[in-house]
């Protein structure tokens, strides 16, 4: 009979480890999945670069593409007092005319305010024409404006050679 219990011994040694073992795994587990995760502080500017999970906010990207520029859809707004743009911009909370380089960027890029009064470079994907245009608003991508918008005053499309009647093309842009 000695001789059985010791041949059993390893067996029931290697069974208790395991059973030990599977019985932290549960605890672990059940601790776990009822500890709730510390809320993060919101932050103010959910689409600001560096946050993770930025774009779980419905932001674009605020990377710009070294190589030349990012591409974008370039639509056209009024940043004149009763037209399309609706609130004065952003930037100084003024109204523009219609005949200034102007821009309004999808919050990503837009970046808190960071661009704003810059300039940034515009290129036409159809012709290759390029202008220079300044920052002056925001196209809030949490508020129904896409993600990846470069949204223009008239006069931009105009020294693009564009109509505005199409009402989106495809460019690129970049910070000039």
């Amino acid at each position: 009979m000695a001789r059985s219990s010791s041949k059993q011994l390893p067996f029931v040694a290697v069974l208790v480890v395991l059973l030990l073992q599977a019985s932290s795994l549960a605890t672990a587990a059940r601790h776990h999945h009822h500890k709730k995760p510390k809320p993060e502080p919101e932050p103010d500017d959910p689409c600001r670069p560096g946050l993770l999970g930025h774009k779980d906010h419905g932001c674009s990207s605020p990377a710009v593409s070294p190589h030349g520029g990012t591409r974008a859809v370039m639509t056209v707004n009024g940043f004149d007092k009763g037209e399309d743009g609706g609130d004065p911009s952003e930037c100084d909370g003024k109204y523009h005319r219609d005949s200034e380089m102007l821009v309004a960027l999808s919050t990503g890029w837009y970046a808190g305010g960071r661009r704003c009064h810059k300039p940034i470079r515009i290129t036409s994907v159809h012709n290759g024409r390029s202008v220079v245009a300044k920052v002056v608003d925001e196209c809030d991508s949490r508020h129904g404006c896409k993600n990846n918008i470069v949204d223009t005053s008239k006069a931009v499309w105009k020294a693009l050679g564009l109509d505005t009647n199409i009402g989106e093309v495809p460019v690129t842009w970049s910070d000039a």
